[in-house]
């Protein structure tokens, strides 16, 4: 940046985060990938999220700094391929994807054993299996970071059973490794397909949700909480709209910094944050709080129905109507099931109220 020049906006809302400078958080998510594939054998991974939960941020962060997480760098190639990408829509496609990302990362002759494998002309399924189990006895694991499994899943002509079955094949020797993101559970894209492949009962599970309080407060001091590009004021503004989600506070910064830019009010920003934020499945916003607000009507219930009691008095406190309207409800459930007649159940509710 220039003397005098416009910083640049920090905050990236609803495109992946590319600039390892300002990825914010997830370092416990990274740390079980570089676990897993550093074990006594390497566990394939199935990363999944929510739409706008950062699912392809995390893969392709963790593409950028595994070396920084592992000291045996030399036994692995770590490589980011998004499945939507137009190529990847055939089988032989997808290898040929795969192949061009790895060959980008091993360059040089001392690489040609690793190399030559996978530029095998038609680069096909039994090729492409050929060049994992080579570079295996060359003691390398080749790790394939698949962003958006929901793309295959529109191929099913061509990505069906015996595909997959080659996956897990490869996987189950060891010959190499996958982290998939998908907004559901492979196992549930099984059932709705009716895939019989091994493959969709993948080694492990890593469900994305929102981010630790402590790193949604740093994601609204990006691009650094020395000199961040936001007010305080605006700070606390961003934290109220987003809450944790992490889109939703990439959102709600990114139109508090424009608003000042322009000279535009609050208000403004607040508008556009709105109307972004409509993007987001409602589901996936404030989990937490709504569960709670559940469980807080829930348990209100009990102390509405025994208010009933106050029509002749006030002398119950709250926990007395509790108890009771507890009793008056499962009296009724009882009655309803024919357990109890509904005269047992007026005769106690007469009795609590103290009808003569």
């Amino acid at each position: 940046m220039t003397s005098g020049s416009v910083p640049s906006n920090p905050f990236v809302a609803g495109a992946m985060i590319e600039d390892p400078q300002l990825f914010v958080g997830r370092q416990d998510e990274l740390r079980d990938i570089a676990s897993r594939m550093s074990g006594v054998q390497p566990i394939s991974i199935n990363v999944v999220g929510k739409p706008r939960i950062g699912k392809s941020s995390l893969l392709y962060h963790f593409w950028q700094s595994w070396e920084q997480r592992l000291s045996n760098t030399n036994e692995y190639v770590v490589v980011y391929v998004s499945l939507q990408n137009a190529g990847c829509q055939t089988e032989n496609g997808f290898y040929q994807a795969l192949a061009d990302a790895l060959l980008n990362r091993v360059s040089g002759w001392k690489h040609r054993g690793l190399r030559n494998p996978l530029q095998v002309k038609p680069f096909n399924r039994e090729a492409f299996a050929d060049a994992m189990m080579k570079w295996k006895q060359q003691n390398v694991l080749p790790v394939f970071c698949l962003d958006g499994f929901e793309a295959l899943l529109k191929h099913q002509d061509e990505f069906d059973d015996g595909f997959y079955d080659n996956l897990r094949s490869l996987m189950d020797a060891n010959a190499l490794m996958l982290v998939i993101s998908s907004r559901q559970g492979l196992g549930v894209y099984a059932k709705q397909h009716r895939f019989i492949s091994r493959f969709f009962n993948l080694g492990h599970t890593m469900n994305l949700g929102e981010l630790t309080t402590d790193d949604a407060i740093a994601l609204t001091r990006l691009p650094n909480s020395t000199a961040p590009a936001l007010t305080t004021e605006e700070q606390n503004y961003a934290q109220q709209w987003g809450n944790r989600h992490p889109y939703l506070l990439q959102l709600a910064g990114y139109w508090l910094w424009e608003a000042r830019q322009q000279g535009k009010p609050v208000s403004w920003a607040k508008e556009q944050f709105e109307r972004g934020a409509e993007n987001v499945p409602k589901e996936a916003v404030n989990i937490t709080r709504a569960s709670g607000q559940v469980l807080l009507r829930l348990w209100k219930v009990p102390l509405y129905v025994g208010r009933v009691t106050t029509l002749v008095g006030r002398n119950l406190d709250d926990a007395v109507n509790r108890i009771i309207g507890v009793a008056i409800l499962i009296l009724v459930l009882l009655a309803i099931a024919r357990v109890l007649s509904w005269n047992q159940v007026w005769d106690f509710v007469r009795d609590r109220l103290e009808i003569k």
